[in-house]
This record gives structure tokens, C-alpha cells and sequence, in this order.
């Protein structure tokens, strides 16, 4: 009795057993089954990221290349700017070295003009120094002015010696009275001795002896007046003062200008007696004047051509 129980029992745990181990196999297979699907799926996936990923590195590598090329041009731009800065660079040192030559050209003309400047500045006054040292030599005989006053000669805003035409003439005269006579004495000596100069007399062209009258009465009867009297003083120069006469007479001129040139404009008595006078003008050689010019010219052109 036992022993059936057994038995039966036995068979009983067979039959338990292979349906639990039919239902783990097929467990295990459902599992590896989705296993593999998911593997499958994964793959799908990777290939397309892979997929997606090559077309990513090919655009990249596209882009790159197109950088590279870009970066090529640039560096050939760079290059090329480059060399035009270098090229600039050397073109501004040939500026700069010739503007210092123009610098120094310009400070040589400057140099220039400033000695022509003063060469003609010495000819001009020369003229007034002229007259000045024949003022000074008069004054310094006969005084600088008149018992009343007035002066005996003076230097005129035009640079020329006036004569108090009282002290030579009478009133509508050209006769010398004495005291004029004594006083052109003193004139005549002091032309010879300014003329004795060389480098004086060498730019004198001429010493101009004016007479001058107010506007009483015509222009026509005035301008003859004047001359007589401008005349009558170059005349009695040369006759006070032979060497003058001989060794400068040439220089000596005689001229009437009438009523024209008035140095007062107003009417009255004392503005018409400023109006009549004797005047000495020194005229300078236009041609030493020129050739100072000429020189300076001709220093300048060959300045230039050796530059």
C-alpha cells in the first residue's frame, strides 16, 4: 500500500515538472525573440545615425575645404596688401627725400631772394642816402633853418630834398637872390664830395633839379617859371663848383612841374609858400637794378639745373 502511494506520488512530480520547464523555455525564447528585435531596431537606428552622421562629416568636410579655399584667397589678398605696403612704404621715403630736397631748394631761394631782397633794398636807399648826406653836409654849413624859423632843406615824404624856395627866390622871380647864392655854395660842395663816391655814382643815373609853383596864375606862365628857376639853380651849381661841373655835370638835370605836384592842398598864403619850392631828386640806373635781378636769375636757373 505503501508503496503505490509512492509511486503515484513520484508520477505525480513528473507531470508538475515539465510544464514549469515548458513554460521557462518559452519565457527564454520570448525574451531572446525580443532581444533580437531590439538588437534589429538598434541597428536600424545606428545605420541611420551612422547614415546621417557621414552625410554630417561630408557637409563638414565640404564647408572645411570651402574655409580652406577662402583662407587661400586671403592669404594671397594679405600677400598682395602686403606688398602694396611695402610699395607704399617706399614711394613715401622717395616723397619724403624729395620733399627735403624741395626743403632745401626752397631755404636756398629763400637765402636768395632774402640777398636780392637786400641788394635792392641797399640801391633804394642808396637814393635816399644820397640826399641824406647832401641834407647833412648843407645843414651842417649854413645851419638847419632860417632866422625865422624855417627850415632851410628838408628830406619830403617822397624821399626828395626841398629847398625853402624863400631862401633862393623872390616872389615870382627866377633871379638867385645872395643868401640862395651862399646856400647853393654850400649845395654845389656837397654834391662833389657825395659824387666822389664810385660805388655811390655807379648807380646814379641822374640828380634832378625840380621847380615847383602854387596855382596862382596859369599853368603855362607856372611851368615856365619853374624851369627858369630849376635852371637857374643847376647853373649856378656848375658855376660855383667847377670840378662839379667838369668831372658831374652829366649826372645834373634842370625840370619845371608848374602848379601840378602841390605837397599842401589848401590856399592859403602859407600852403601856397610850401607849394613853391626846389626839389632834388636822385634817379637810379633802372639797369643796375635789373641786373641785380638778372644775377639773382641766373644764380636761380643754375640752381635748378643742377638739381
Amino acid at each position: 500500500m505503501k508503496a503505490r502511494r509512492r509511486n503515484f506520488k513520484q508520477g505525480e512530480d513528473t507531470q508538475n515538472f515539465w510544464p514549469s520547464f515548458t513554460d521557462m523555455i518559452s519565457t527564454i525564447a520570448l525574451i531572446l525573440f525580443f532581444l533580437m528585435i531590439l538588437a534589429y531596431i538598434q541597428n536600424i537606428v545606428a545605420g541611420n545615425n551612422l547614415e546621417f552622421a557621414q552625410k554630417q562629416l561630408k557637409e563638414s568636410r565640404a564647408e572645411i575645404s570651402e574655409s580652406e579655399e577662402k583662407l587661400r584667397i586671403l592669404e594671397e589678398r594679405l600677400e598682395d596688401v602686403k606688398a602694396e605696403v611695402r610699395r607704399g612704404e617706399r614711394e613715401l621715403k622717395l616723397s619724403e627725400d624729395k620733399i627735403e630736397e624741395q626743403k632745401e631748394i626752397i631755404a636756398e631761394s629763400n637765402r636768395e631772394l632774402g640777398d636780392l631782397r637786400s641788394r635792392l633794398q641797399g640801391i633804394a636807399f642808396l637814393r635816399v642816402g644820397v640826399l641824406e648826406k647832401v641834407k647833412t653836409s648843407v645843414e651842417k654849413e649854413v645851419g638847419e633853418t632860417t632866422d625865422s624859423g624855417d627850415r632851410i632843406v628838408s628830406i619830403a615824404d617822397n624821399g626828395n630834398i626841398v629847398i625853402n624856395e624863400g631862401l633862393v627866390f623872390d616872389y615870382n622871380s627866377y633871379k638867385l637872390k645872395p643868401e640862395g647864392e651862399k646856400l647853393l655854395d654850400k649845395l654845389a660842395d656837397a654834391f662833389e664830395n657825395v659824387l666822389k663816391d664810385r660805388s655811390t655814382r655807379q648807380n646814379i643815373d641822374a640828380i634832378n633839379i625840380q621847380g615847383h609853383t602854387d596855382d596862382t596864375g596859369s599853368a603855362e606862365y607856372n611851368r615856365d617859371l619853374s624851369t627858369k628857376r630849376a635852371t637857374a639853380v643847376v647853373n649856378y651849381l656848375m658855376k660855383s663848383n667847377k670840378t662839379l661841373e667838369n668831372s658831374y655835370g652829366k649826372y645834373f638835370m634842370a625840370s619845371g612841374y608848374s602848379e601840378f605836384r602841390p605837397i599842401s592842398s589848401g590856399s592859403s598864403s602859407k600852403d601856397k609858400a610850401k607849394n613853391r619850392r626846389i626839389e632834388i631828386s636822385v634817379i637810379l640806373k633802372d639797369s643796375n637794378v635789373q641786373n641785380v635781378i638778372d644775377e639773382y636769375l641766373d644764380d636761380t636757373k643754375k640752381l635748378f639745373e643742377e638739381e
